[in-house]
């Protein structure tokens, strides 16, 4: 007999044991990397490469060790990692929801498909409203254009009798959202221009505000789950859901990015939530307008204001949950410009975020539990990425051109500690997605895409922790362009150099023969990094035909 409770229990402590064995092997391989350095005769120059070597794996350790944490506690809840997901509590009432989207000179198919998506859906008690953040005084732009823009703008919410709302502009997204939380407080900003194109009076305030992004299309169904579970608890701030590209078939910056997405939302974001951990993605998100009133609004401070947001919910006492169904789809960047300037957003605005983490923590370290404080410093370095990237590939190049650092000639720590280490936390990454029914050639896909954008997370890591505020861009939409080769030199030249580290190697290997291990073993990373680094040829070419 098979299926019964004992091999459910079989499989959920093999489930449990896998992650917890790689977190094992990784903290020894650590210990024994910092032992090496700490013991070994190098000289000053050794040193230095030795110790951003260290940090760079010690970097990929803990955040691996985080990605496991979130597995184990998936794991001890659903008991099961492709489990369905529990249903909402009943709802007993309709309160008033305001759904809401903000855009910024967005292309006027993409705001209609969005709209009339509002309109289909099924929660009664519900007004739609348009936030129309575009900025038609901008110098440069013609007044023409943006006269008819905004005349068509006015046509599309007539037509589809949506209510309309723009404002004096200031502070992008989260300053459009604020100055329409104090219109629905009854304290309307000066400037602000409300158009009732659906002619229903205002009547009892929103009790929850749904934000999407323009291009976001929610299903049918999207409220009344979220809504029921926002009933049920009182002190929940919001709950985010999911997100899903529908141009994922045919472009590969969309379906790597999705994949991306994936990793996130399948795992991460589930195990954050158990934690009473998880933060606001911008978009697909119910907020209760109680608690956004509370905090202040949103912050306006960051460029990712969503991620600044959560913060002030959890020091402030409020909970936030994730809920682990698709309910919205989208469309995702379509070639490497628009995907860069994603990203640079994201990790400005994070990295950004992580010095008034850090500060709060050193003064109120009180404020909240230990496990929020480990996840928001795990989601504010993650973007740390890129410099980690570098030094990565760049270890190898040192090595077989300069025979630095000299840990490198110490194979049998590889041998001993690290193949292990890395055997296992591949398995056990691989199982858990091979449990949703992810092929290994997808994710590898998502993981090329992160790593060719190693100099975007660089200097905004740089930039986001000298306390760069940025200015909020909206990600372009509606095409694939290449971009021209001199904009992605940082890539071709180290993968350039990488290939030519190998071709060194290989006369190394000729001439010197000794150490040859260690010759070999990097020959092996550099070819591997030239690899992933050639493959932004690849992506430069976004769109695929048929």
């Amino acid at each position: 007999m098979t299926g019964g409770p004992g091999e459910g229990k079989v499989k959920l402590l093999a489930g449990l044991l896998l992650p917890f064995v790689a977190i094992i092997l990784a903290v020894c391989y650590l210990i024994v990397r910092t032992l090496v350095i700490v013991f070994s005769p190098y000289l000053w120059y050794e040193i230095v490469v030795a110790w951003l070597l260290l940090f760079a794996e010690t970097f990929i350790l803990i955040h691996g060790i985080g990605y496991f944490l979130e597995i184990i506690h998936v794991l001890r809840h659903r008991r099961s990692l492709a489990g369905p997901v529990p249903p909402p509590p009943p709802l007993a009432q309709y309160p008033p929801v305001a759904i809401i989207v903000s855009s910024f000179k967005e292309p006027l198919e993409v705001l209609e498909n969005t709209l009339i998506s509002f309109y289909n859906l099924t929660y009664p008690n519900k007004r739609i409203y348009f936030l129309d953040d575009t900025r038609y005084d901008l110098p440069g732009d013609d007044p023409q254009k943006m006269a008819a823009y905004r005349e068509e703008i006015n046509a599309l919410c007539r037509r589809l009798r949506i209510d309309l709302f723009r404002r004096r502009w200031r502070g992008a997204k989260a300053g459009m959202v604020n100055d329409f939380l104090d219109f629905v407080e009854g304290r309307p900003k000066e400037g602000f221009e409300f158009t009732n194109f659906s002619g229903r009076e205002r009547g009892e305030k929103e009790k929850y505000i749904i934000v999407f992004d323009a291009d976001m299309n929610p299903l049918p169904n999207f409220v009344e789950p979220l809504v029921a579970k926002m009933e049920a608890d009182p002190r929940l701030a919001f709950i985010q859901t999911p997100q899903y590209y529908t141009n994922f078939e045919k472009n590969r910056i969309a379906r790597a990015a999705g994949l991306q997405q994936a990793v996130f939302y399948e795992y991460i974001c589930e195990g954050k939530s158990l934690t009473d951990a998880m933060f606001c993605c911008g978009t697909n998100v119910i907020f209760r307008r109680e608690a956004l009133m509370d905090v202040g609004g949103f912050d306006e401070s960051s460029v990712t204001e969503d991620f600044a947001t959560s913060l002030k919910f959890h020091l402030r006492g409020w909970r936030s949950a994730y809920h682990s169904q698709v309910l919205a789809f989208g469309m995702g960047p379509e070639d490497l410009g628009g995907y860069f300037k994603q990203q640079f957003r994201w990790a400005l605005g994070t990295v950004g975020l992580l010095r008034q983490v850090a500060a709060i923590f050193l003064r109120r370290p009180g404020t909240m539990a230990a496990v929020k404080w480990w996840e928001y410093f795990l989601s504010s370095t993650h973007y740390f990425i890129g410099l980690v990237f570098f030094i990565l590939a760049l270890c190898p190049i040192l090595y077989l051109f300069f025979s630095i650092p000299a840990y490198f000639a110490r194979p049998e720590i590889y041998l001993i500690f690290f193949l292990p280490y890395i055997v296992m936390t591949a398995s056990t990454f691989y199982w858990t997605l091979r449990e949703r029914r992810y092929r290994p050639g997808d994710l590898v896909t998502g993981q090329l895409l992160l790593a060719v954008t190693f100099p975007i997370y660089m200097k905004a890591s740089i930039l986001g922790i000298l306390g760069f505020r940025g200015t909020f861009v909206v990600t372009p939409k509606g095409g694939s362009t290449a971009l021209p080769l001199k904009d992605i030199w940082p890539q071709l030249t180290l993968a350039a150099v990488s290939f030519a580290a190998v071709v060194w190697g290989i006369n190394r290997l000729l001439y010197e023969g000794e150490p040859w291990a260690a010759i070999a073993v990097n020959m092996f990373w550099a070819f591997y990094h030239f690899v992933i680094l050639a493959s932004v040829l690849y992506f430069n070419e976004a769109q695929e035909e048929g």
